[in-house]
């Protein structure tokens, strides 16, 4: 008498419906992947600008001299400079791949480290679907 061995493996039925089954679930979290790297994007260039807010306020009352942070929106880049010449450039286009917008193109902060102005300056981040906004009040407060 013979004896078959058997032979295990996946049959071809088997495999299409874990690779539907795998597809389908893909189709379901990957927008929420998508949406979860822009907002990440979108953070951390409000936490580097927020950050650039914070450099330029120390150094204008260590230098006891004025400090502007200055947006260029269209290239993408947020610059501080001093009156002894640049101290930071931030190229948040290129870094986290985000679109900014400001309602000003610069804040100035005085040697006492207040901002100049009379009004508050929003910077305004995008990346897909998701914005993020960061406020400055003239006393140098920043909320986001």
């Amino acid at each position: 008498m013979r004896t078959r061995s058997l032979v295990r493996g996946f049959t071809l039925l088997e495999l299409l419906v874990v690779m539907t089954v795998t597809g389908v679930i893909l189709a379901l979290v990957l927008p929420r992947f998508v949406t979860l790297r822009d907002a990440r994007s979108a953070r951390g260039a409000v936490a580097d600008v927020a950050g650039g807010f914070s450099l330029a306020r120390q150094v204008a009352i260590a230098q006891r001299s004025a400090v502007a942070l200055v947006f260029d929106t269209a290239a993408g880049l947020v610059q501080i400079r001093s009156a002894n010449g640049p101290i930071r450039r931030s190229n948040l286009a290129q870094s986290f791949g985000v679109g900014f917008s400001a309602n000003r193109d610069s804040a100035v902060f005085d040697a006492r480290g207040l901002g100049y102005g009379v009004s508050n300056l929003t910077v305004i981040v995008r990346r897909g679907n998701f914005v993020d906004t960061l406020t400055m009040s003239r006393l140098g407060r920043v909320r986001w």
